[in-house]
């Protein structure tokens, strides 16, 4: 009986080291879907892990927002004088 007990648990342990380790290894693809879905910005999985290797989480948020910034640029319509004052995303929102 503590034999099939301990092979349970055994079990139990590989099953959520297996998850643990499927979850590490999905982060990027699951950020790019994201990324995609919220920005429309594309990336790959492998564009990611490589900046965050070379300069860490921060490198790969500064990618973010330039790749977002010139997304917007290359969208936006010019701004001249007579272009109506747009309000800030942040004066949308009543706190």
């Amino acid at each position: 009986m503590l034999e099939t007990l301990e092979m349970m648990l055994a079990g139990i342990a590989t099953s959520l080291l297996l998850i643990l380790i499927v979850s590490f290894r999905s982060r990027a693809r699951v950020f790019c879907q994201y990324l995609r879905y919220m920005t429309g910005l594309q990336l790959t999985p492998g564009e990611v892990k490589k900046v965050f290797h070379l300069r860490g989480k921060a490198g790969v948020r500064d990618l973010f927002l330039e790749l977002l910034i010139r997304e917007d640029l290359e969208s936006a319509p010019p701004v001249t004088p007579e272009t109506p004052p747009i309000r800030l995303a942040a004066e949308l929102i009543n706190r």
